[in-house]
């Protein structure tokens, strides 16, 4: 996936439902960052350890990632959030799941709660970590679309995952993200998964020139597996694809004639983010157009409202859709200009007047 644009550049069974294991934890992250970010919850805060987030005392997690957390610790918010996000630390994401919405239970909710309002359409979480719980699922498009959004929308967070070790209890973990140590590659993130029923999993961000790409290898049969082709991935879209900005967010596409209005005349265009991608050394061949929903566009109209599509190509080749948007609200004009509107519109249609390039 091109992060700006969010378009697919290469998929293959990408709405498969897969075993997650670990690849959780983003969904985690997101909610325990949303948190962060909205001052619901301090990196100061200190979280008293229970004794459900205490390996020896939970045989669920016994054998798998841990922070090794121990009952009647007091340990902060950052800590744990760091725990989670590099040692993927199942012990942490209890502890703060539980310190943040009272029970794992609550949390999970919060958790589907995120993955509905994102359309994660193949996702269902039960756990907080990924552990092995029947009925838990997500695939390889919703966890592109996932760390997508956690990359734009909680920057902070995201800053986490490209630390490679942290030490705790002065025991110092490492990365399962064998990526970010990459020579070819500047990967930044995000996650290891790991489960018998979902194989190997690695959802990973790299950036090159400006650009980011988020590429997604689920259900792989070896942990070498999953980076070897998730390194392929990453430089493959690198090398075949560029990003381009055909239509700036301020720039005007189109001009249009609306209806009942203060204004004549509506500024359109493919809104704030009308970014492509293209088959690399084709950006100047880029061609746009655009098809409005209706015959006629009538005042009131608001800032950001989509009144049709701008379709993009190279050559005869379609390469992406954007929503044809508002620049600017119009409003209702006086009575006095809408019935002299009704009048001319009236006359327009029985001449049959093409009304959208009516002046």
């Amino acid at each position: 996936m091109d992060y700006e644009s969010g378009e697919v550049l290469a998929q293959g069974n990408a709405d498969a439902r897969i075993d997650p294991a670990s690849l959780v934890k983003i969904m985690s992250s997101y909610v325990i960052g949303e948190a962060l970010q909205s001052g619901a919850l301090s990196a100061s805060d200190r979280v008293t350890i229970e004794h459900d987030a205490w390996a020896a005392g939970n045989p669920h997690l016994q054998g798998s990632s841990l922070m090794f957390l121990k009952p009647g610790d007091r340990v902060s918010v950052q800590d744990l959030n760091t725990g989670v996000v590099v040692q993927s630390g199942n012990d942490a994401c209890i502890a703060l799941a539980t310190y943040i919405a009272g029970s794992e239970h609550a949390f999970v909710d919060l958790m589907n709660e995120q993955a509905g309002k994102l359309g994660l359409t193949n996702s269902q979480f039960k756990t907080v970590h990924g552990l092995a719980a029947e009925g838990q699922y997500s695939s390889a498009r919703d966890m592109a679309i996932l760390s997508r959004a956690l990359i734009a929308e909680l920057p902070a967070e995201y800053a986490l995952y490209k630390q490679k070790a942290f030490a705790f209890n002065n025991v110092q973990q490492y990365n399962r993200n064998r990526l970010l140590w990459s020579t070819s590659l500047d990967v930044d993130g995000l996650k290891t998964g790991n489960s018998s029923a979902g194989g190997y999993s690695l959802v990973t961000s790299a950036q090159r020139d400006g650009r980011r790409l988020i590429a997604v290898v689920m259900g792989a049969k070896s942990d070498r597996l999953r980076f070897q082709e998730s390194e392929k991935l990453l430089k493959w879209g690198f090398r075949a694809f560029e990003t381009v900005t055909p239509i700036q967010a301020d720039e005007v596409f189109m001009s249009k004639r609306v209806w009942f209005g203060q204004t004549r005349t509506v500024k359109l265009n493919a809104g704030a983010q009308a970014t492509i991608s293209v088959p690399y050394g084709h950006s100047a061949e880029v061609q746009a157009s655009a098809i409005v929903d209706t015959a006629e566009l009538h005042a009131p109209l608001q800032a950001g409202q989509v009144v049709g599509v701008v379709n993009f190509q190279v050559g005869s080749k379609h390469v992406a859709s954007k929503p044809l948007v508002v620049m600017e609200s119009v409003e209702e004009g006086g009575w006095l200009s809408r019935a002299w509107d009704y009048l001319l519109l009236k006359v327009y249609q029985w001449l049959g007047v093409c009304l959208l390039c009516a002046g």
